[in-house]
């Protein structure tokens, strides 16, 4: 495919069940685009594509909705092979990236 190029798009959801806390996902998910309007679009779509509702264990309704496309962009390197590295970003506040990672502090989902 002539023109296409392989992007890193990074998606926030929503899962929402009546009375609970939301529970947000990141996801990065690959999208093939001729550019980055293309992908973005394409990354809607998949997203928008992903919601769903369902009954869990408890009977309870669990909504998972597309909050935002967060960003979109082209892959770091196009050898996708061990090690590739995909998408990177920067940050100043490590104190704020810990009190929203739950990974970080062991915390189990």
């Amino acid at each position: 495919m002539a023109g296409v190029q392989i992007y890193v798009a990074v998606l926030v959801s929503e899962s929402h069940v009546a009375g609970d806390e939301p529970l947000f996902q990141e996801s990065f998910v690959l999208v093939h685009a001729a550019g980055e309007d293309e992908a973005r679009a394409k990354a809607e779509a998949l997203g928008r594509a992903g919601e769903t509702s369902y009954e869990n264990a408890d009977g309870r309704t669990v909504t998972w909705t597309l909050r935002h496309v967060v960003d979109v962009a082209p892959v770091l390197r196009d050898d996708l092979g061990d090690g590739a590295d995909l998408y990177t970003r920067h940050f100043r506040d490590i104190e704020a990236y810990e009190a929203f990672e739950p990974l970080l502090s062991g915390e189990e989902l």
